[in-house]
């Protein structure tokens, strides 16, 4: 088994997620009281916001190479940034370290590509959507993205960071995200990423009409067939 440092915090509630299922999807296939080997360093996400708000992602790929940094220097042998919008400056952690970097856009495009699926909506933080690292690496894997208006984006991202990175989840958020969802559908898309981590806490795929790839999920899984792959 590897050991897998995982790059949490951002936010808490999705981090726990990841914790989980990686451990989880390594009991279900080694039996018995096994679990994963994992190291974690827990970011404050206040931090992270501000820069975000501020548009400091230089400062912000800084503190998270540092971060990377610190757990291949503590024996990881894989990162796990679990975050979809942090992975804007994946290219500056990856500078920062010898180990790899799982990244979360191929291991959903993998997951979307095998559905036979080949237009899909994204869902997640106004930086996911609109800001190009996203859709871009998705175009490279043969993906087209459908995203929300610009009031579309604006409310997804404001759930995300006032009520669900704050474990508030709310009947209400449901409704306008799977209106929104709906409007995707009818543009086209043939399935929904859901490209925020803490989407998925909120939404479960039987309440969507359209099928479901769970970032924070997939890119779990990802991890550990990583961790758990015999060389």
């Amino acid at each position: 088994m590897k050991t897998l440092g995982i790059i949490g915090g951002m936010s808490p509630e999705s981090t726990v997620s990841y914790y989980q299922i990686i451990n989880r999807e390594a009991n279900c296939r080694l039996g018995g009281n096994s679990s994963a080997d994992i190291l974690m360093h827990s970011v404050n996400f206040e931090t992270i916001a501000a820069m975000q708000r501020a548009g400091d992602w230089q400062g912000a790929g800084e503190m998270l190479a540092q971060s990377a940094r610190r757990l291949e220097n503590m024996g990881a042998q894989a990162l796990v940034l679990a975050t979809n919008t942090m992975h804007k400056v994946a290219p500056a952690i990856e500078a920062a370290v010898e180990i790899p970097l799982i990244h979360v856009v191929d291991a959903t495009a993998a997951a979307v590509g095998a559905a036979g699926l080949r237009k899909v909506a994204l869902l997640g933080t106004r930086f996911t959507m609109s800001d190009g690292f996203y859709t871009d690496r998705l175009r490279r894997s043969g993906i087209t993205t459908v995203v929300p208006s610009e009031s579309g984006q604006h409310e997804i991202h404001r759930v995300i960071f006032e009520e669900l990175c704050r474990n508030r989840f709310t009947e209400a958020a449901k409704r306008d995200y799977l209106r929104v969802i709906g409007e995707l559908q009818n543009e086209g898309a043939q399935g929904v990423i859901f490209g925020c981590t803490e989407i998925g806490l909120l939404l479960k795929p039987q309440d969507c009409p359209l099928p479901v790839f769970d970032s924070a999920e997939i890119h779990a899984l990802a991890a550990a067939e990583f961790a758990l792959h015999e060389d």
